[in-house]
Order: structure tokens, then sequence, then C-alpha cells
């Protein structure tokens, strides 16, 4: 690991039934801060089109390119009014919704005989309080759904085992926010200014948590070896 953290922060393109996704301006929003707090991280950005192949081809060559010491990765849920902090992902598929290329899914599991469930890990508690601290309505998620997000999230916690791969990660949902910030807003309903404070928050929280675990790897490794500095 380097001076800085690299933490890379993902979104999805729109996809069948929602032809405007948040997540693509969000992290492009997340890329531009300028906050003296920022000056000790290094962010990479990256918007995944919704598709199986798209995120089995480009998640592993993001990760051998950046080597980023962890993944920060937001998906649109469409009918949940409140951000979702993900703590697992399941190994399943759906059969019915087809991605952006009318994939045919063939299983009904990602990954035959494996674990049934893959947890991201006790950080996802620290992330979900970063969140609620700035007043958003965050609650933490035993079910990150059927689709590419459950997909990514499953991907994403297999790279965290592997020598190389970043060291934490994590998948929020966003709600389906408003497009133009003058727009006619219900009481209470989360805006896209609330997504960009708490995907600040939580960027905050996980770079935190990376300098955390690279102290305790160098103080275990003196000598600093690790194939993904």
């Amino acid at each position: 690991m380097g001076a800085k953290p690299r933490i890379l922060i993902t979104g999805f393109r729109p996809f069948p039934g929602a032809p405007y996704n948040p997540t693509e301006k969000l992290v492009e929003r997340l890329l531009r801060l300028r906050r003296p707090m920022f000056d000790g991280i290094e962010r990479i950005g990256h918007i995944f089109p919704v598709t199986y192949s798209a995120v089995d081809r480009q998640l592993p060559v993001l990760i051998e390119t950046h080597r980023p010491d962890a993944l920060l990765m937001f998906g649109l849920a469409t009918r949940t009014p409140f951000a979702r902090i993900e703590t697992r992902a399941r190994n399943t598929v759906t059969q019915i919704w087809p991605d952006a290329e009318h994939t045919e899914v063939r299983s009904r599991t990602i990954v035959a005989n494996s674990d049934s469930t893959r947890r991201f890990g006790p950080h996802t508690h620290r992330l979900l309080r970063a969140a609620q601290l700035t007043g958003v309505d965050a609650r933490p998620s035993l079910s990150a759904g059927y689709y590419l997000c459950n997909y990514l999230s499953w991907r994403a916690i297999e790279a965290t085992h592997v020598e190389g791969g970043p060291r934490l990660a994590n998948f929020v949902h966003v709600p389906l926010v408003p497009r133009s910030p003058t727009g006619r807003q219900a009481p209470g309903r989360m805006t896209f200014e609330h997504l960009v404070d708490a995907g600040e928050a939580m960027l905050m929280e996980m770079a935190r948590l990376a300098r955390h675990r690279a102290a305790g790897f160098l103080a275990a490794n003196p000598s600093g070896s690790h194939t993904g500095s």
C-alpha cells in the first residue's frame, strides 16, 4: 500500500426499467469533491454496464490496474426510499430479469458448490454509522437482491480473499432521487445532495479503515512486502 489509500468507487449505468441511474452522477461527484481531507486519498471511479459479462471482464482489470485498497460500490434500488448498506452477498442469480445484453442465465447460483452467502465484514457497521451521522436514512440490509448489484457484491467479496486484491469492499444501494435539484420534492424524500453527503462520509470512513488495515499489515510485516503494493 502506498502513502495514500486507493479507493475504487463504482456505480452502474441505466438498466431495463431504470432509464436514470443516479449512481453514475454520484460517483462523478465523489471524484470531483475538493476537501482537505481528500488530499490523503487516491480516488478511482468506474461505471459498470449492467451486464454480467462486464462485471466479469472489468472488475479484475480494474483491480489489477489500480490495486485499490478498498472498493466502495453503489447501485440503485428503485423501490427502496432509504439507503441500504449491504452486509452480505448471496450465491444466487435471477433467471427472471435479463441484464442489459439480455444474457440468458442458466444457473441459479453464481458459483456452484460454494457458500450460500458471503459477508462483507464487521466494517459495514462503521459505514452505516457514518452515513447515519449525516442525517440520511440509512439502514443495514441482509439482501443485495438477485440482480447485478448482488452479483458484483459477490465478486468483490471474492476479490478481497485473493492475494493482491483489495482489503475491504462494501456495496450501498441508493434510492431513486429526482434528476433535477429544483424539481418538486416530497417532504422527507431523499435528494441527490443527501446521497452525496452520505457517500462522502462513507468514503472517508472507508479510507480510515484502509489506513488502519495497512498499519496493521506493516506492523506484522516490517519489510512491507505485499503483492498489492
